[in-house]
């Protein structure tokens, strides 16, 4: 079954649905949300992709909505606090 087939039978409410009808296979045009895309890929290793969809959201407010000029500028404090942020996966 194909991750389409599987999101179609989900309820159009569900995580993976939103996900697949929003964002799944269209086109980024803005780096930053390619830089988002690849915190999340980077974050999922291991680990289901429900769970990343899951917490979508909390990386994008820990990552200053993806910005990676804002990102860049993170400083040693900052990193203390995402590493402190249980709404992201961590290690």
């Amino acid at each position: 079954m194909s991750y389409c087939e599987v999101c179609h039978a989900l309820p159009a409410t569900h995580v993976h649905s939103i996900y697949h009808d929003t964002e799944y296979g269209f086109p980024i045009d803005s780096d930053d949300e390619l830089f988002g895309r690849l915190i999340l890929e980077i974050n999922q290793a291991g680990l289901s992709w429900l769970t990343i969809l899951n917490k979508k959201e909390n990386f994008r407010k820990a990552y200053k909505n993806f910005s990676i000029q804002k990102v860049a500028r993170i400083t040693d404090k900052g990193r203390a606090r995402l590493l402190n942020d249980a709404g992201i996966i961590r290690n």
